[in-house]
């Protein structure tokens, strides 16, 4: 991966002359979005990431950071925060902002040894699990570093209201797999990232998968949007 995501975010901290951020997917065109967008403070935040960061407590792992604002709001909160990313640009970006523990790491590889009171996984959590496949091994190892009262806090949104409609009200959607399973692709200042898989799942689909692997589900609160925030504990 050329780790564009990231160029973009650094480019906006250190005023490298940030351009817009083109993604791409299976199922929709070519969308702009100003990096801006990702340094946002708690007030220009989606009533879901609000409701996530006024529900975390103890000790904190944000998975997928990004900028870092989630992480930053909690940390001046005076709440002990593990950012984690697998991109080294977006966490160098974390560690000027102010963040004290950002740290480059994909969260299969975190050690089972330290146990976190709150997970967070927002702006589509779902989508680092890739594919409908993948759930359970992500699900599992999420559970492992969660402490025996811990939460997990996890966005997504039903994609259905994407496809066309048939004149019975019924939907066209592809017949071969998950219509939650997308590829994605990030385009930055003329270069073009790898495809990369990215899930969107809807809240029962996301309910059956925690209760399989022994965790239980709660819709917290739901987005204008068929998007939604989910409690697994």
């Amino acid at each position: 991966m050329k780790d564009l995501f990231g160029t973009a975010i650094l480019d906006y901290q250190t005023n490298n002359s940030p351009e817009d951020i083109i993604t791409e997917t299976t199922i929709s065109e070519a969308d702009a979005m100003e990096v801006s967008y990702l340094f946002r403070s708690f007030k220009d935040m989606p009533i879901l990431e609000q409701k996530a960061l006024q529900l975390a407590k103890g000790k904190i792992l944000d998975v997928g950071c990004g900028a870092g604002s989630h992480s930053l709001y909690l940390q001046e909160k005076g709440l002990e925060v593990t950012a984690i990313d697998i991109s080294e640009n977006a966490i160098k970006a974390c560690k000027l902002r102010g963040l004290k523990n950002a740290q480059i790491q994909n969260i299969l590889d975190l050690d089972v040894q330290e146990k976190y009171d709150t997970i967070l996984l927002l702006m589509n959590g779902t989508g680092i699990f890739g594919t409908l496949a993948n759930i359970s091994k992500y699900l599992q190892k999420l559970k492992s570093v969660l402490s025996p009262n811990g939460q997990i806090l996890i966005d997504s949104s039903d994609i259905i209201y994407m496809f066309d409609e048939d004149e019975d009200g019924s939907k066209w959607i592809p017949a071969d797999g998950y219509y939650g399973e997308l590829t994605f692709t990030i385009s930055y200042k003329n270069e073009r990232e790898t495809a990369f898989p990215w899930l969107y799942l809807d809240y029962n689909t996301l309910q059956n998968a925690a209760h399989s692997n022994g965790l239980e589900c709660e819709l917290i609160v739901e987005g204008e949007h068929f998007d939604y925030l989910a409690r697994l504990s």
